[in-house]
């Protein structure tokens, strides 16, 4: 590396467009709350369940 010259950090964006979707003039919610979080924090998707990262709940489809 040369000198004087720093690395750049790849970052990740926020994903929390992928959570709504818009139909018409209304915004939809297309993950589901948390319901021992409450609302604000989605359930992650996948293949047989859904899960809450900050409490550790699931469901089991």
């Amino acid at each position: 590396m040369a000198e004087g010259k720093k690395k750049e950090k790849k970052t990740r964006g926020s994903k929390l467009w992928k959570a709504y979707e818009v139909k018409g003039s209304q915004l939809v919610r297309v993950k589901k709350f948390s319901p021992k979080a409450g609302t604000g924090f989605f359930m992650a998707e996948h293949k047989n369940r859904r899960t809450c990262g900050k409490t550790g709940y699931m469901e089991k489809r």
